[in-house]
């Protein structure tokens, strides 16, 4: 069987970027042959610079993108992967048309923990689309209570993660040192993050805050840490997936602040890496960091309680440990050994 997928390259940073490549790798392993078509194609030699160009961008992204979807014509099946808004329309509605023209099986692969305002208010700019899918899948129960709504019945197959890239280690105890691994966009909320550690700054001195991520908030953000006192707080930026292993050994403790979301790459990552985890419980977030259980859940912009829970991990080594070692355990169910007869029945049409 031949496999297109439409999805974005690592060019651009992302749940869905690193799923994707998570998914081509498991696929050619299983003997499957795989083409990747980006969405985001490589622009001439010379012409890079355009990229900071919002209109020009897209108007040569298009004219790039476009034409490669002719690709999809030597598929069996074209997975599409696909975001809400704006990029639903640009990069995922063109797609679904190509290879319904070229008579595919497709499937159409929704990430984004946005997808309830999106299905609600986009409406003859998105259902008409929904309709060209063959299947739909999304990786929680969370998405798939949100289309049943709409009335798509839904597939869900879990995200990936490669747990051979992190070196699960007991932290005992965990020192105060916290990371963040959010894109710095509003609905991430990293400024309660910050607000949070500077309250555990004030009881842990050397406490240290990594910052990994970049986004239209980094302005905003950094002005912000400057006004808390930046005393043990680093911005790192953008990172290359192959580095995140070496930002989670650094750290004790992962915490999230996200008011929008669905099943996060960055804190089944944290499991792996053995990071006991503190965040909302946003989108699907609940049913993978369980209060007391796999994490400590907290309420969304909270600071207070944010910081009180960072401090419970640190001052409760034993419980803390014991809920890292859960989620180490749970998160086996997010491997492609565990999940790749869930592609194989999808690809197949075998009923969920």
């Amino acid at each position: 069987m031949r496999i297109a997928v439409v999805a974005p390259s690592l060019d651009i940073v992302g749940g869905q970027s690193i799923q994707a490549e998570a998914l081509c790798a498991g696929l050619r392993q299983a003997g499957y042959e795989v083409d990747f078509v980006p969405i985001n194609p490589r622009f001439p030699r010379g012409l890079g610079w355009l990229r900071r160009c919002p209109y020009a961008r897209t108007l040569l992204n298009q004219a790039l993108y476009l034409p490669s979807l002719h690709r999809l014509r030597e598929a069996d099946v074209v997975h599409v992967f696909s975001a809400s808004y704006w990029s639903f329309l640009i990069a995922v509605a063109p797609a679904l048309l190509a290879a319904r023209r070229f008579g595919k099986r497709i499937l159409l692969n929704y990430h984004s923990g946005e997808a309830a305002d999106h299905l609600e208010r986009w409406g003859a700019l998105v259902h008409p689309w929904l309709a060209l899918a063959h299947e739909i899948v999304v990786p929680s129960e969370y998405l798939r209570a949100v289309f049943a709504r709409h009335g798509y019945p839904v597939r869900a197959v879990p995200n990936l993660v490669d747990t051979t890239r992190f070196r699960y280690r007991d932290r005992m105890p965990p020192h105060a040192r916290f990371l963040s691994a959010r894109n710095l966009e509003p609905y991430y909320r990293v400024d309660v993050t910050l607000e949070a550690f500077a309250l555990v700054r004030e009881r842990f001195p050397l406490a240290t805050l990594t910052i990994v991520g970049d986004g239209c908030e980094r302005g905003r953000l950094v002005r912000r840490a400057a006004a808390l006192g930046e005393r043990g707080i680093r911005f790192v930026g953008r990172v290359n997936p192959a580095e995140m292993p070496t930002h989670y050994e650094a750290a004790d403790v992962f915490v999230n602040s996200s008011i929008v979301d669905n099943q996060p790459l960055s804190v089944l990552e944290a499991f792996a890496a053995g990071l006991p985890v503190v965040s909302t419980a946003t989108g699907d977030i609940g049913a993978l960091v369980r209060d007391g259980e796999t994490g400590l859940v907290v309420p969304p912009d909270d600071p207070a309680a944010t910081a009180k829970a960072l401090t419970v991990i640190l001052e409760y080594p034993v419980r803390a440990l014991r809920m890292a070692r859960q989620a180490r355990f749970e998160v086996e169910a997010f491997t492609w050994a565990r999940l790749r007869d869930q592609w194989v029945a999808a690809y197949a049409g075998v009923p969920a």
